[in-house]
């Protein structure tokens, strides 16, 4: 039996922000994440279950409907190579697969090479190109 559970919740704020921040990820201000998070359409959490410490995340944002965008998904390193990302899309996917009408988009911005493409995910380059503005 796994020591993780992957448990449909969110993270506080402060875990949020601790989580990207070990796992490398661009900085989020407690500020911007207790404003996020209530956005939320579905998100996760994975609980190393004899300490009960929250040690990753995934959430999906959009509109419910026509865009629904994966973001947030990060495991601790010191709990990294578990399986822990896969459970955590699979349900993420889940999710997707039960809600989501016919020709909804969704999408995501890969930071991992090779991982996403499990669940079907493409580049989407040449047809499209992503791109991003921060708030400074």
């Amino acid at each position: 039996m796994s020591e993780y559970a992957v448990r449909e919740e969110l993270p506080t704020p402060e875990t949020f922000v601790a989580l990207r921040e070990a796992a490398g990820m661009a900085e989020r201000s407690v500020e911007a994440v207790e404003r996020g998070l209530p956005n939320t359409v579905y998100g996760v959490t994975a609980v190393h279950e004899p300490t009960g410490d929250v040690v990753g995340m995934g959430r999906i944002v959009g509109d419910d409907g026509s865009v629904y965008h994966l973001c947030d998904m990060a495991v601790h390193p010191d709990h990294q190579r578990r399986g822990l990302g896969s459970r955590m899309m699979d349900a993420l996917m889940a999710y997707v697969e039960e809600t989501a009408p016919p020709s909804a988009y969704v999408n995501l911005m890969a930071d991992v090479d090779g991982f996403y493409e499990r669940w079907g995910f493409e580049a989407t380059a040449p047809a499209s190109e992503g791109m991003y503005y921060r708030v400074e």
